[in-house]
């Protein structure tokens, strides 16, 4: 008789992987495959009885009853109350997945399959804190659930949780046909006009069955937005201010409840109730860093965690959500000033004789009614005025004239060549009465003269010409002759004399 697959043991090791069965199922084609996979799965199922639970079971989750003990409940074990198919999931793991809502646990699952992911698998009493808020930066319209469990608002430097906060996406559409299921389909199908109305629906329905008091936090631009303009859809306000955490750059969002920092992991949420104080440092023309100083949890010590490259814009707002919430602005406090980088720390103002530094500029700083950021404002607009005021004290009109193109030298340069021009003519004006006196012995003939017409010049900035020595006295006007014996003068002579080109015949 043929061997035969296992089928009760088979389901006992791997119930919660129906594509494992499946699987085996069409690999067992011949006896020999059928004992090794039967052997397989009798292995596991023994493995199983040794742990004291059956294969199935995966993760336990503690669920904490109000005021009572902690008692164990198993996700995989309990009915499918509402399924919603293709759900973006950014953590703890980015990928598309089933939600699964039951009356005790809220989990992830693989399309295809039943077993609950373990990383993603909360407990509905666990829940501490549930926010929504939309996704910045994005030309469609889209939303953002964080479920925080307890203990993972704030993460711990020392001891991190074992376990991460939820974050999936939703569309600002309807939910396609075919994407819900469970018991409750009926019911959610009347509340489904969007994701946002189904999910709410269902979240809220689920925490307040299982006893948790908590209410889902949504972003109120009423109550704040940022003065940045959003490129992407500028006639939204946005809710969200953008920043640095480090290298990293993230959102802030100022909600009723707290100060919420993400999407990238550490998601951090700031409790209003665990902010001990706000900080305003770094503070320059266009950004300024906030240094929120929150209680730890280990009794009364605290740590600080900075968010850098905030808007100047956003500086009112952020300052009104402090002064709204009653939360304490350290920026003036002692362990604080080190750290400021203002426009007084560059050009610090010297103190009045008999005046203690310190105190003055406390007091002063007191009685102006101003916070730091504005006071370092109407600094820096002091130095600029300053500064101005300066460059008027310095500027020289005189100057101008010299350094736009060195005139003045320019001209000098003229007169130079003017003058080393008329020493040429002066000595070619000598060598010309000696050849003219050459050239009355030799030539007694009367020339015939062509006068040329006299070049014109630009007239020029010049000093009064010397006055040239008068020619010696010659039978007929002959000017005289240029270099290399024909010339046509373009240097202006003295005003007795006129510029010609002569041509002559030597005999």
């Amino acid at each position: 008789m043929a061997p035969s697959l296992d089928l009760k043991r088979l389901g006992q090791a791997f119930g919660t992987r129906p594509d494992i069965v499946e699987g085996i199922k069409r690999a067992a084609d011949s006896p020999s495959s059928i004992a090794l996979f039967n052997e397989i799965t009798s292995h596991v199922s023994s493995l199983s009885r040794e742990n004291g639970e059956p294969a199935h079971k995966k993760r336990r989750v503690d669920v904490d009853v109000a005021n009572g003990p902690l008692v164990e409940s198993n996700a995989a074990d309990e009915p499918v109350l509402l399924l919603v198919k293709e759900i973006s999931v950014s953590v703890p793991q980015r990928k598309k997945f089933e939600l699964c809502f039951t009356a005790n646990h809220l989990y992830a699952r693989a399309p295809g399959t039943t077993a609950p992911i373990p990383a993603i698998t909360y407990s509905w009493r666990q829940i501490e804190y549930v926010i929504y808020v939309p996704v910045p930066d994005k030309a469609q319209v889209q939303h953002n659930y964080l479920l925080f469990p307890q203990g993972t608002s704030l993460p711990s430097k020392t001891t991190p949780p074992t376990i991460e906060p939820l974050v999936f996406t939703i569309p600002a559409t309807a939910p396609k046909e075919g994407t819900i299921g469970g018991s409750e389909a009926g019911s959610a199908a009347a509340v489904s006009d969007d994701f946002k109305s189904l999910f709410h629906w269902a979240i809220d329905r689920r925490l307040k069955a299982a006893g948790n008091p908590v209410d889902i936090t949504s972003a109120n631009p009423n109550k704040f937005h940022s003065m940045v303009r959003q490129a992407h859809r500028p006639n939204e306000k946005a809710v969200h201010v953008s920043g640095f955490r480090g290298s990293k750059d993230g959102f802030l969002f100022f909600l009723d409840n707290g100060i919420l920092w993400g999407f990238k992991k550490p998601l951090i949420f700031i409790p209003l109730n665990r902010i001990v104080a706000v900080s305003y440092t770094n503070i320059l023309q266009i950004t300024f860093n906030m240094v929120v100083e929150v209680l730890t949890g280990d009794g009364d010590a605290t740590e600080e965690l900075e968010f850098g490259m905030l808007d100047q814009q956003d500086y009112g707002g952020i300052d009104s959500y402090v002064k709204l919430n009653h939360l304490q602005d350290r920026s003036m406090a002692e362990q604080r000033k080190g750290k400021l980088q203002l426009a007084e720390n560059k050009n610090p103002k010297k103190p009045a004789e008999g005046e203690d530094d310190g105190d003055g500029a406390n007091a002063q700083a007191a009685d102006d009614g101003l916070t730091e950021l504005q006071r370092a404002e109407m600094e820096a607009e002091q130095q600029l005025q300053d500064d101005e005021d300066e460059d008027e004290e310095d500027y020289d009109p005189g100057s101008e004239g010299e350094s736009e193109g060195s005139g003045s030298s320019s001209d000098e340069d003229d007169d130079d060549d003017d003058d080393d021009t008329e020493g040429d003519e002066e000595e070619e004006e000598e060598e010309g009465d000696e050849e003219m006196d050459e050239v009355k012995e030799e030539a007694p003939e009367p020339v015939e003269e062509k006068v040329a017409p006299k070049p014109t010049r630009k007239p020029t900035r010049k000093p009064a010409p010397k006055p040239a020595p008068a020619p010696a006295p010659a039978p007929a006007p002959v000017p005289a002759p240029a270099k290399g014996g024909w010339a046509a003068f373009t240097s202006r002579s003295s005003s007795n004399r006129m510029d010609v080109d002569e041509k002559f015949d030597v005999v």
